[in-house]
Parts: C-alpha cells; structure tokens; sequence
C-alpha cells in the first residue's frame, strides 16, 4: 500500500495483517556529484515502488525521508527515529529503511529498525527491456531479505 488515500481506505480495514513500514532514505543536494545524488534517489523511488507492488497488503511505503547532504547523520537519523517511533505507536511491528546512501550504515546500529543499503544501478544509460531484468534481480534478493526481518520477531 502506498501513503494515498484510496489504500488508506484498504488499511483502515485490514490493519492487523499490515505490520511493516518501508521508508526510503534519499539524499537532496545541490552540491557535490549531483548526478550521484539523483541516481540514488530516482533507483531507490523506482525500486521502493516495485517492494510496495510485491507486497500489497503486508507493508506500506511511506513518503521518502529526505534529507540534506549538509545536514549531519547525526540530526537526520534523530529525525528518522522520530518517525519510526511515531510508526510504532501507531502499530507497525516493522520499519525497512532502502537506501543507496552508504553513509546510513555507520549509524545503522543508532535506528529504529532495519536498513537495506543497495548499490545505486546506473539506470540512466540501460535500455528499459534491461531494466526490468535488473529490477527483477534485485527484488529476489529484497524478497529475502524482507523475509528475514519478518523472522526474526
């Protein structure tokens, strides 16, 4: 389910089998290698959008958790755990970060939930019959990983 209004409808009335929230962590920059920061927000949106297809019904994608490459980690991942900890409190048993940022890995231990880092795909330069295959192929190695979070609890 996604953060729109007609799958909140379908959340009010199935909220017990939706336990996972997935948020997606995307640098905004104008300075440094913009193109780089752009790639990884654009692969993660395409890619977030593909998890939420795949799971209907057990996850909602939430909107992006920007941030600013100024910013700190520090700040932005107190940020995020304010989020998280909202979502908790509203009844989610699981929050995914999906991120192409490396950084957040340093502060992964600091978060309220579990973080999937996923090296940026060059998108930009594949052919779109190219794309799916790649999409495809990373989401058999999401498909895994998701599993092994519901698991653990």
């Amino acid at each position: 389910m996604k953060w729109i209004t007609k799958d909140m409808d379908v959340y009010l009335k199935a909220k017990e089998y939706v336990d996972t929230a997935v948020i997606p962590l995307i640098p905004v920059s104008l300075e440094g290698n913009l193109k780089n920061t752009v790639s990884m927000g654009e692969f993660i949106t395409i890619l977030s959008n593909e998890v939420e297809r795949q799971f209907k019904g057990r996850i909602i994608l939430f909107p992006a958790f920007t941030y600013s490459n100024g910013e700190g980690l520090e700040m932005a991942s107190n940020r995020l755990n304010q989020w998280t900890s909202d979502l908790i409190s509203g009844g989610m048993k699981h929050t995914i970060f999906i991120t192409s940022d490396s950084n957040w890995k340093q502060v992964e231990s600091d978060l309220n939930g579990s973080l999937i880092w996923l090296p940026t795909l060059p998108l930009e330069y594949v052919e779109e019959k190219y794309k799916q295959t790649m999409l495809q192929d990373q989401m058999k190695q999401l498909v895994t990983l998701f599993t092994n979070i519901w698991q653990k609890l």
